[in-house]
């Protein structure tokens, strides 16, 4: 079996996190992947204190494991979800899309581990110094908000920069990414495209489907030009905004406009024509949906396969 730092860090069995993805990871998937082993994680994304405390209060009736909470840093209510995380002592908050540093001393005094995403050397050396207890390094293969550099970059120069344990995320799908993330130097893995098609993820099916029937090539990173890119699969929406990036006529504040609404059009509605189905570059591998502790199960039996057997190229 296979245990790291991480799982001491986060009390789960499986070194492996669900990637917070706005608008789908609710309380019914965390709960899943928590009693599957891992550790699953709510989404706070552009929502109020409200309804944050409404899908804790639901996970922890669906398990009786450690979960986390993910906020997005750039939501309008960051300060008061930041609070409601304190006040319920959520085992693990991660962070993405910003700088944390104002929330660790609140956090840290309710006992909650601080784990941010970062997509730089630079961010992880200040996560270190804040205070952070973990870090994910997100190579730009995720779906979702992304940086530029790949996982198999970004994890080994993130490593040699901080003493903290780094979960790699950004193109792992199975056992043969969970392996190659421990040879780069990563303790633990995030998934997030995968559990797109968990059974228990509310997303619409339009959305699942689309998941399920990509190819290698089927996804883009649109927002470049705003300086927030984002990696979605190739539909009319996306194909559209591409071409509108490189429209000078369009402004910048006109081109935000166009994404408004989109991803809830797509995760919820379904809406193939209009919607942002955010997913990441290993969606190709991705071919059907089961349970999620059926997923990680697996992975983790593949993984050990795979490490030990690794021996076999070296004489």
């Amino acid at each position: 079996m296979i245990k790291t730092p991480v799982c001491d860090i986060a009390g789960i069995k499986y070194p492996i996190f669900q990637g917070g993805m706005a608008w789908i990871s609710e309380a019914k998937l965390a709960a899943a992947v928590s009693n599957g082993g891992g550790l699953g994680i709510i989404s706070a994304m552009n929502a109020d204190a409200e309804y944050l405390r409404e899908q804790i209060t639901l996970a922890r009736k669906l398990t009786d494991k450690p979960f986390g909470v993910n906020i997005m840093l750039m939501s309008p209510f960051a300060d008061e979800v930041a609070k409601v995380v304190a006040e319920e002592k959520v085992p693990v908050v991660t962070t993405g899309a910003g700088n944390p540093s104002k929330y660790m001393e609140l956090w840290h005094g309710a006992d909650v581990k601080v784990i941010p995403v970062v997509a730089s050397v630079a961010m992880a050396k200040l996560m270190t110094r804040a205070g952070a207890c973990a870090l994910i390094a997100e190579g730009g293969e995720s779906g979702g908000h992304v940086g530029d550099t790949t996982a198999m970059a970004l994890v080994p120069q993130v490593c040699d920069a901080t003493d903290l344990p780094i979960i790699a995320a950004g193109g792992i799908a199975d056992g043969r990414g969970v392996a190659a993330s421990f040879m780069l130097g990563a303790q633990g893995v995030q998934l997030g495209t995968l559990f797109l098609v968990a059974d228990e993820c509310r997303v619409h099916q339009t959305y699942k489907d689309k998941i399920l029937k990509a190819t290698d090539i089927s996804t883009v990173a649109t927002g470049k030009r705003l300086g927030h890119p984002v990696r979605s699969i190739k539909t009319p929406f996306s194909r559209s905004y591409l071409k509108s990036e490189y429209d000078s006529n369009i402004s910048d504040a006109e081109l935000e406009q166009l994404g408004a609404g989109a991803l809830r059009l797509a995760a919820i509605e379904g809406n193939s024509e209009k919607g942002c189905f955010l997913a990441g570059q290993i969606s190709g591998m991705i071919k059907k949906q089961q349970p999620a502790a059926q997923m990680i199960e697996e992975i983790f039996e593949q993984t050990e396969e795979i490490l030990r057997s690794a021996n076999k190229w070296v004489k």
